[in-house]
């Protein structure tokens, strides 16, 4: 059913929603951006509509409503250990076609990869219902159409802001009674149907070319322009790399805490093992690894989609100006190469 409601009609429905959920937008955050005189736009609880920022893309995912940068994952003694406690209220999150398919690479690298289900996440999981914000246009660093993450069904309700309204599609019956007498309208969301940036993404066609890929020269670029900063990953809305560290308080030696934090695979350091073992020890390495994941292995793995959902925001990230979409386009080239090498 499609709904219109004014700016302070929403926010008497959000006012009445927050008793059963928290809700989470992108928010802006004035001053606080990369430099000083610049904002960020990342993903906050709201409370009105008016704090929702929909006109600029987010520089971070809304993964991190359920995935944060840094959490605590149980504390313990010397006899024994607590979970944490997880938020007792259901989550209504705001977000944009991409990033709902890019929840659902997550779900499978959180709770059914390897056969395994990280319970600190679904139990997160379980607790979200979707509010798909309408996208029509996307941004300049945008390929979400070339990746097929444009469009989504997947939400309990859909929205478009409008000036001082909002008109809703509400899928969900759980919230047709916060609607109950409001205006009713004939709305269904739209999608951007084409992006400024297109990205055709090759396909490897056995492991003898998987393997002389990896060992081409076009890497070696990367070596130069990439600082292993790690703002990319952190940026990817599908990225899912974290390290555990146990905090223990001064007080008490036998008393602390385990943290997960945001881990990036393109950082130095990230693969080394015990006995001093170390792997991709270049940035050509680490983002020979990254892109192949994005790109080929995740696929591979799990025979439906890349993992790349073609946001943009690692691009938007880089301060070396390193796109994901021109790496791509070298990697086709690379492969034309080498096929056309072997075909000789």
């Amino acid at each position: 059913m499609g709904y219109k409601v004014s700016f302070e009609e929403a926010n008497k429905i959000f006012a009445a929603l927050q008793d059963e959920y928290e809700i989470w937008a992108p928010k802006r955050f004035v001053g606080k951006g990369r430099y000083s005189d610049t904002d960020m736009i990342k993903y906050d609880k709201i409370n009105t509509v008016e704090e929702i920022e929909y006109m600029d893309k987010s520089d971070f995912p809304a993964k991190e409503v359920l995935s944060p940068i840094t959490e605590s994952l149980f504390y313990f003694t010397e006899d024994e250990y607590i979970e944490s406690k997880a938020t007792g209220k259901k989550l209504l999150i705001f977000m944009r076609p991409c990033d709902i398919h890019a929840q659902h690479h997550q779900e499978k690298i959180y709770l059914s990869n390897g056969g395994f289900e990280d319970m600190y996440y679904k139990r997160m999981n379980e607790k979200v219902k979707i509010v798909m914000m309408e996208c029509t246009t996307g941004w300049d660093t945008c390929f979400c159409v070339s990746m097929g993450t444009n469009k989504s069904e997947d939400y309990s309700m859909a929205v478009r802001f409008g000036e001082g309204e909002l008109s809703l599609d509400v899928k969900d019956d759980a919230f047709a009674p916060y609607f109950e007498g409001k205006n009713e309208t004939g709305f269904k969301p739209e999608y951007v149907e084409k992006n400024q940036l297109t990205v055709e993404v090759p396909e490897i066609p056995n492991k003898e070319v998987l393997t002389k890929l990896k060992n081409h020269p076009m890497w070696n670029e990367y070596n130069k322009r990439c600082i292993s900063c790690g703002a990319c990953t952190v940026a990817c809305s599908t990225c899912t790399c974290f390290t555990t560290t146990d905090i223990i308080y001064n007080e008490n030696a036998n008393v602390g805490e385990r943290k997960r934090t945001t881990a990036s695979c393109q950082v130095k350091g990230f693969s080394d093992m015990a006995g001093g073992m170390s792997f991709r020890n270049t940035a050509g390495d680490r983002m020979r690894f990254k892109v192949l994941h994005k790109f080929h292995d995740y696929k591979e793995r799990f025979q439906d989609y890349h993992m790349c959902v073609g946001c943009g925001r690692c691009i938007d990230r880089c301060p070396e100006y390193i796109s994901i979409a021109a790496t791509v386009k070298k990697m086709a080239n690379a492969i034309d190469e080498i096929v056309a090498e072997e075909n000789k």
